[in-house]
């Protein structure tokens, strides 16, 4: 066997091993070597730290939480008293509840769904665009860097009743906005808000998948289909399948959750007949209410809500996906 003096010394010892026992080795197997440790716990010692931070902020918060929803707690830390399930049916049978339950939905589904549309609108936009391309991304990508509730100060002086350009272009269309006294008015603004706050991740990452599909695949589509749309979703968007079955997930919990500081920013110090969602409703009750016990039997009520939209995301929608 001849080898060049380009190979690696590794993958010529273990080859003329191989070759002596009379044994073929493909060229990854002679190039790979197996990382071992001296001891058995070396391994869990580099996971410890790791795992000591999910157990913290994660684990051990999550079963305070589960703790608490079954106790009526003093305000003061005084004393608590069981109540067995007495804080999740208060939770369930409030007309108060459920409505705010029912405006997340519609939120969640609003703030997804334009996200990924306008997202993935500008990612097919930008995979076109030959000159200024980079100030292109560059100006899109950029919103991603504001946090949350700066990007809800934005949104409120867009839509301020004096001085918000949003607020008069809708003067001229006869529409009289009053965000933070009209229900419908602020409803709006928080779904334009948590979108506009959304876009750019969506925008990285169906550019990025975009930008993965080959010439090839474009050149064949290009000849099999000449209408640009019929053959973007029935070729391009198959292949982006993976990337947008992962950003539904991930604006799902970013609706659900992630919307936190625009929602507080939007509504707070305004009229109390403003929308809100679970998880400010969970922060009103516990940190300004003070039911400690009522706020985490709604916190895992929606964490709860969040498992089986998980579970049910993977075990129907992933089905779908196929993975190269």
């Amino acid at each position: 066997m001849a080898y060049t003096s380009s190979q690696p010394r590794l993958t010529r010892f273990l080859s003329g091993r191989a070759a002596k026992a009379g044994k073929p080795v493909s060229a990854a197997e002679a190039g790979m070597k197996r990382v071992q440790f001296s001891s058995s716990y070396v391994p869990y010692l580099f996971l410890a730290p790791q795992l000591a931070v999910i157990f913290i902020f994660f684990y051990w918060p999550s079963i305070q939480a589960v703790q608490s929803s079954f106790y009526i707690e003093d305000p003061f830390g005084f004393g608590a008293s069981f109540v067995g399930f007495a804080n999740y049916s208060d939770a369930l049978f409030n007309p108060e509840y459920l409505s705010i339950a029912k405006f997340t939905v519609v939120f969640t589904v609003l703030v997804t769904f334009f996200s990924l549309a306008l997202g993935l609108l500008l990612a097919v936009k930008a995979d076109a665009v030959i000159r200024g391309s980079s100030a292109y991304k560059t100006v899109l990508i950029s919103i991603y860097a504001i946090a949350p509730p700066v990007a809800g100060l934005i949104g409120m002086m867009f839509f301020d009743q004096h001085i918000g350009p949003f607020v008069r272009m809708a003067a001229m269309l006869g529409w009289d906005m009053k965000v933070g006294l009209n229900y419908f008015d602020t409803a709006f603004a928080m779904v334009v808000v948590a979108v506009w706050k959304q876009i750019p991740y969506n925008f990285i990452f169906f550019l990025s998948g975009l930008q993965g599909v080959s010439v090839a695949v474009r050149e064949a589509a290009a000849i099999d289909c000449r209408s640009g749309f019929r053959r973007f979703w029935t070729v391009i968007m198959p292949l982006l399948a993976p990337t947008a079955f992962f950003l539904l997930i991930i604006n799902i919990t970013y609706a659900l959750f992630d919307t936190f500081g625009v929602i507080d920013v939007m509504v707070k110090d305004k009229a109390a007949n403003n929308p809100i969602t679970l998880v400010y409703k969970v922060f009103l009750d516990g940190f300004r209410g003070n039911d400690i016990g009522g706020s985490s039997a709604q916190s895992v009520i929606l964490m709860l809500v969040v498992f089986v939209l998980t579970v049910i995301q993977f075990r129907f929608i992933e089905k779908r996906i196929h993975y190269n």
